[in-house]
């Protein structure tokens, strides 16, 4: 007696009871999956991407606008700081490294930033091919960058104004791509990086511009009563910098600091109210079809209990009544789970593709050992739903129910 094949039967004996069970399932766990895959991946790119950072220093607004415009490239800047009171703070006590950033153009809705060597050594960047930036307006890009712009050594572009859309082209200053960065697996695979001389250049600043990017970066001391930083990013010295310097920055000057750690944590837990709600919604779809699936197999027990004595007569023992029915219920919630798991990675791809950031763009391609945890909950649910009709099955008394038919 194959089991597996008598289950399947009894399951699509009525298909559209079937097909109902497995959308619920499928339905149920595919936004689960979203969900999973989605908060996996923000967490992550929160983590590398804020890695090594203490503190963001820039123009007061919003601190959160401030993290997402300098950190992950995904907002507007808060504004400009003077670079004359930036110095000043990348020479405290309390910093071991600052980097200066200098935003505000973009080619193709990719983001130039503006920075000196200190970046490279912050985030660990390596070499595809050629060499990072020495001079204005050449420029390393990112290996998605090459990619998706085309772009290879040697070749020119120009930049336009503003961070999304190539307005206000600078056709008068061209850059040269003179690097491609090997994968990192963060933000810089998506920017398009150069001296900050350049970002002066392109916005009417045609002063000599210090190329040897030192821990002040690239300045003509001339000109730091009128040229702006955009942001930096500093690591502390000390444990002591943790509690000292924000404060320092945020009373003593017209610049506000940033906390990486505190504003991800934050943005991480508004976020989490939607998906929170979204999990409760889930699970209860997950409840409807566990209990969709208990109903379907119970009348299902009770219209087949004629059939299910003859079997018994014909030397099936109890036993392998209680596994077929319990099959049927791993067989309709294992099926369903799988379709929700397939699914749930076609949307997020889906919506990743229709992502307009680069920088926050999400993948379905990535399978995460959590999705395990899933197919156990699918098994968990059949055996729940099916565990009532295959004790009844187990009980039923042969005798009574050949007498009544």
């Amino acid at each position: 007696m194959n089991l597996f094949k008598l289950s399947w039967n009894n399951i699509w004996a009525k298909p559209l009871n079937a097909a109902l069970n497995l959308l619920l399932i499928a339905f149920g766990t595919a936004i689960l999956t979203v969900l999973l895959l989605a908060s996996t991946q923000i967490e992550n790119k929160l983590d590398k991407n804020s890695k090594d950072i203490d503190l963001v220093v820039g123009a007061k607004g919003s601190p959160l606008q401030l993290i997402l415009s300098s950190i992950y490239y995904i907002d507007f800047p808060t504004g400009n700081i003077p670079m004359k009171e930036a110095k000043k703070l990348m020479k405290s006590p309390f910093v071991k490294r600052a980097v200066p950033l200098a935003m505000g153009d973009n080619y193709n809705g990719v983001r130039i930033v503006g920075t000196d060597s200190n970046y490279i050594s912050l985030y660990g960047l390596k070499l595809q091919s050629g060499q990072f930036w020495k001079a204005d307006l050449e420029a390393t890009i990112g290996a998605n960058v090459a990619a998706t712009q085309n772009l290879k050594i040697g070749d020119k572009f120009h930049g336009g104004h503003g961070l999304t859309e190539m307005k206000d082209q600078h056709d008068d200053h061209t850059y040269t791509v003179v690097g491609i960065l090997a994968p990192q697996q963060n933000v810089t695979d998506n920017l398009i990086l150069t001296g900050i001389g350049s970002i002066w250049k392109m916005h009417g600043d045609e002063g000599e511009s210090n190329e040897h990017h030192d821990h002040e970066g690239a300045a003509d001391h001339t000109h730091d009563d009128d040229r702006e930083f955009t942001s930096l990013l500093i690591q502390y010295r000390s444990p002591m910098a943790v509690a000292m310097f924000p404060m320092m920055v945020n009373q003593t000057t017209n610049m506000q600091a940033a906390s990486p750690a505190q504003e991800s944590t934050r943005l991480f837990s508004l976020i989490g109210v939607g998906v929170d709600t979204l999990q409760w919604f889930a699970l209860l779809i997950m409840f409807i079809a566990a209990i969709s699936v208990f109903i379907n197999l119970y009348n299902s027990l009770k219209e087949r209990s004629y059939d299910l004595a003859i079997m018994r007569t014909l030397g099936a023992s109890k036993g392998k009544l209680f596994s077929l029915i319990i099959l049927e219920g791993l067989i309709l919630t294992i099926i369903g789970t799988l379709i929700g798991i397939a699914l749930g990675h076609g949307v997020l791809h889906l919506i990743g593709n229709y992502q307009e950031s680069s920088q926050a763009k999400m993948t379905g391609l990535l399978f995460i050992k959590e999705e395990i945890y899933l197919l156990i909950a699918g098994l968990a649910i059949g055996m729940v739903a099916a565990i009532i009709p295959a004790v009844q099955a187990y009980r039923s008394n042969l005798s009574n129910i050949l007498a009544k038919n």
